[in-house]
């Protein structure tokens, strides 16, 4: 079956689940609050991890039904076992592996689950501070308050055939994608918008959300305090009514 997340119809909320924060006690503390929250779904994975994802995912499969999306961040992190996959290519750096190079290698495994993966124009967004990402992936992020790059930047993966574009700030940001950002491009885009990192406030989760974001990842904020993710889903859950009333 072809993976399918609702995006047209809905706020979405995701918790991204990092595999070597991720022990038993943990996880199914994470569980239990994404569950009583209602978050839409978890994603797995990250720039450097030494823990197997797969087994992260079998586990939060047998402790769950919120669906898990692999979320890769090299190729070792290449599973079956997530109910879709995040086809991430960084459209905002120049490192030829991480466009089209990896892709490559990974063609072969993924072919045959080709109804599970997702293309994602993936684009890193100086929020402050160096983060994981920016050292894993050797490129430089695209600098805050040029709006218009992240525009043209986001128009071209999609029309690269990119099914959503994800502004990130990644992990270590110390504040989010400006809101300026994400209304620039999501006025210019036709897909679906992401946005993650540095959202470890409902209120910042509230301004991106109104900045037009279809979707937004809570990751290390869940992680200091499993509470956020409570107070995340409840701006969600407001912005769809509002949706539902106009």
């Amino acid at each position: 079956m072809k993976a399918e997340i609702p995006w047209k119809k809905r706020k979405l909320l995701a918790q991204l689940i990092d595999p070597d924060r991720a022990g038993e006690e943990s996880l199914a503390l994470a569980v239990r609050y994404a569950e009583k929250a209602g978050v839409d779904l978890f994603l797995a994975g990250g720039s450097l991890t030494s823990v197997p994802v797969g087994g992260v995912i079998r586990r939060l499969k047998q402790l769950t039904s919120i669906p898990v999306v692999l979320f890769p961040g090299n190729l070792t992190q290449l599973t079956t076992e997530a109910d879709a996959i995040f086809l991430l290519s960084l459209i905002s750096g120049r490192n030829p592996e991480l466009l089209i190079g990896n892709h490559v290698i990974a063609a072969p495994v993924l072919k045959d689950m080709r109804e599970k993966v997702i293309p994602v124009g993936y684009m890193l967004i100086d929020c402050g501070g160096g983060t994981s990402v920016e050292y894993m992936s050797q490129t430089l992020p695209i600098p805050a308050g040029k709006n218009d790059i992240a525009v043209a930047t986001a128009v071209a993966g999609e029309m690269l055939g990119m099914k959503a574009i994800y502004l990130e700030g990644g992990s270590g940001a110390m504040r989010p994608v400006d809101p300026s950002m994400i209304r620039a491009v999501r006025e210019q885009l036709t897909i679906p918008l992401i946005a993650g990192g540095g959202l470890d406030t409902p209120e910042k989760v509230d301004e991106a959300f109104a900045a037009g974001a279809d979707m937004i990842v809570i990751g290390n904020g869940c992680e200091q305090n499993p509470e956020l993710i409570t107070g995340a889903c409840l701006v969600r859950d407001r912005f769809n009514r509002l949706s539902v009333t106009i």
